[in-house]
């Protein structure tokens, strides 16, 4: 296990390093940052000093060391208030180490540095406020998916080839040919606008919203319950499918046909022995889902208004707040590396077959 988990962390370290290597080489291919976060009615010494600030100045090869630095958790910084690697206190959150002639070696959270267009505010504390709205939409969704698509995947399992199979079969297809930005629109216009009387649902909102005196932020459960339905659809529908095929090809196995043999009921067959066998797959898939909700709530958050991490790339891809998509990025690329660890690690405890090597 240990082992595992080693060679595992190292292929992480190697998939982030590339990761960043590429946002960063993107992004700023895309204009002159300095330019960007100036605006339009900027002087010439203005984006000078903003280029001597940020390090925008130096050759592309340096910049990208610099970013570097600034992510690792152990990091070198110049004792020199100019240069832009000086320990400061706005910037940085860190412990010191020790300090070698005029660099200083300290252990510090990763500084994913400020964005262009929110006055200087940290890209750590924009998805720090964000990313925790797009967490809760995406573990109700997932949550919709398990219940219902193990539930609906047995009972599709159970009446192979009656009407009831056959239904929930087109139902889970045409859940996953539809686009979720495609639902999102057609829910919150059903649902939020034409049965809103009956429902009290509204076609957009966020999870936390002004009272009606505008005083304080009250939560708004009600908002979840559309958004979190309509991110739930496609993996939901894959579920199904998952569930169905796996619980059918479990059901012919000679150890089922023991436990029957043994004279256990057919309820008995399918919760204790069948079911766990047959989540396999099912795992491995909402892993994925969940991993890829976390980046792909995009559509559904904006047109929702829910204000999550999604929502705030789609905001910051339409002011070129590069920090801000870049470090969006970075979190979702970690979310998923984890991830997918961890399913290994699960997927080994559900099926005693698999070794962790």
């Amino acid at each position: 296990m240990f082992r595992y988990l080693v060679n595992k962390l190292l292929y992480a370290f190697i998939t982030l390093l590339g990761v960043i290597t590429v946002i960063f080489f993107l992004f700023n291919k895309l204009g002159d940052p300095a330019k960007m976060m100036l605006g339009q009615n900027q002087s010439a010494e203005q984006v000078e000093a903003v280029k001597q600030k940020y390090g925008f100045d130096k050759p592309i090869g340096t910049q990208f060391l610099y970013y570097l630095n600034d992510l690792s958790p152990i990091s070198f910084h110049s004792n020199t208030p100019k240069d832009y690697t000086y320990l400061s206190e706005n910037k940085y959150t860190a412990t010191e180490l020790f300090t070698l002639g005029n660099t200083t070696t300290v252990v510090k959270a990763p500084y994913l540095r400020e964005s262009f267009t929110k006055q200087g505010k940290k890209v750590s504390e924009v998805i720090g406020e964000t990313i925790p709205n797009t967490f809760v939409l995406a573990v109700s969704a997932i949550i919709i998916a398990i219940i219902l698509g193990i539930i609906f995947g047995i009972i599709s399992a159970l009446y192979k080839d009656t009407w009831i199979d056959k239904t929930i079969q087109i139902l889970s297809t045409f859940g996953m040919s539809v686009p979720s930005f495609f639902s999102a629109i057609l829910f919150a216009w059903l649902f939020g606008f034409v049965l809103h009387k009956y429902t009290n649902l509204e076609m957009t909102g966020s999870l936390y919203e002004l009272d009606d005196f505008g005083e304080k932020m009250t939560i708004q459960w009600k908002n979840l319950i559309l958004p979190a339905i309509v991110l739930g659809i496609r993996p939901l529908a894959v579920v199904i499918q998952l569930m169905r095929n796996s619980l059918l090809e479990v059901l012919n196995q000679d150890f089922i046909r023991t436990a029957r043999a043994k004279g256990l009921s057919e309820f008995q067959v399918i919760k204790n022995h069948a079911v766990k066998n047959a989540l396999n797959p099912v795992v491995t898939a909402i892993s994925g889902w969940f991993a890829s909700m976390l980046a792909g709530a995009v559509f559904v958050e904006y047109i929702f208004g829910w204000n999550g991490l999604g929502k705030e790339i789609v905001n910051s891809l339409n002011t070129l707040d590069l920090p801000v998509i870049m470090g969006a990025v970075l979190v979702i690329a970690i979310i998923f590396i984890t991830i997918n660890i961890l399913v290994d690690v699960i997927y080994a405890w559900l099926d005693p077959r698999v070794k962790l090597s």
